[in-house]
């Protein structure tokens, strides 16, 4: 008998304890909008003052040079996040950054090589080739994990936000947001947003 209360006990815990997990953050959904579909790619959609510590993950992003570009063109990343720039092309490459909030220059360096920084403030950080002055790659810097990539659509999903309403916002290499857009997450549910871009 007590056996078989032992093995009741063990997998209510775990069948609540995988319930709780299911519904512990809500997801949000939908597309930015712009007169012009190639604005649509890349643009960082992100949660605006969400509160909480957030930990950047232990292994490091990556940027690599192909052919003589920048892969991704926009990488969005946490504070703290370390990223490694590689050279996957024949020729010398060399990263650097004139912007104000992460100055940097890593140096020339060989074709198989790689070179790191970690990013520890929010801000956007714009890349750059001493060599190849074409090349153009942009590192987005956010205080919290709660943001995602557009496709070529436009469209986004953020997974696991914490229930709550907050104010939605974009990065466009391009455009800016057009207007304040606010969200309300529930757990468990799917909220859908658009956010319209304007020069």
């Amino acid at each position: 008998m007590k056996r078989q209360l032992l093995k009741l006990s063990v997998i209510l815990t775990i069948v609540l304890g995988f319930n709780a997990n299911a519904f512990a953050g809500g997801i949000i959904t939908g597309k930015v909008e712009a007169k012009r579909a190639k604005y649509k790619k890349d643009v960082v959609v992100y949660l605006k003052n969400v509160k909480g510590k957030f930990s950047a993950p232990k292994k490091a992003a990556i940027v690599d040079q192909k052919n003589l570009i920048f892969e991704p063109h926009v990488l969005p990343v946490v504070v703290g996040t370390s990223v490694e720039f590689k050279n996957s092309d024949n020729v010398n490459h060399n990263v650097f950054s004139p912007a104000v909030c992460k100055k940097f220059n890593l140096g020339t360096y060989n074709p198989g090589m790689s070179r790191s920084i970690t990013f520890d403030k929010p801000c956007v950080v714009d890349l750059l080739c001493n060599v190849h002055s074409e090349m153009l790659a942009y590192v987005v810097v956010l205080d919290n994990p709660y943001f995602a990539k557009t496709g070529r659509d436009g469209k986004f999903t953020i997974k696991n936000v914490p229930a709550g309403t907050y104010e939605i916002t974009a990065w466009s290499e391009k455009l800016k947001p057009k207007g304040k857009t606010t969200v309300t997450v529930v757990d468990g549910k799917t909220a859908n947003v658009n956010i319209k871009l304007k020069r």
